[in-house]
């Protein structure tokens, strides 16, 4: 069974470009954020740092959707699947001031281990999704 967790956050005013809105390059922060606080909140950030596991992102697709302006309330989903070796993220970042979406993305990682060869994802990180 897969896991989906959200977390929200507002946009802040040093990710305006000079548009007055949020740039573009900021919603892979956001992403990467979202992915981070999802190991956090399975409680795998430590498994990874003890274990010397680290996720290395290998490829990003990112479909803009709409606009975030400073301090609209945002809500990121994230939805994690193993396709072997990788784990895919799903995510989709919602405005909730505008009640829409404003991006979404799906990020492809791969593990690596203390030696930096690529492994597959560790049995304790498919256990909690």
């Amino acid at each position: 069974m897969a896991i989906k967790l959200t977390i929200s956050f507002s946009a802040r005013g040093y990710e305006l470009d000079s548009y007055n809105h949020i740039n573009n390059s900021v919603y892979l922060n956001y992403f990467e954020h979202a992915r981070w606080e999802f190991f956090r909140q399975l409680d795998l950030y430590n498994f990874l740092k003890e274990n010397d596991n680290l996720p290395v992102v290998t490829d990003v697709h990112i479909r803009y959707q709409r606009e975030i302006k400073l301090f609209d309330e945002l809500q990121i989903e994230s939805f994690c699947i193993h396709e072997k070796p990788y784990l895919l993220f799903q995510q989709k970042i919602m405005n909730q001031t505008t009640g829409l979406g404003s991006a979404r993305a799906t990020t492809k990682l791969i593990f690596i281990d203390k030696n930096r060869i690529p492994m597959d994802v560790p049995a304790e990180i498919l256990s909690r999704i």
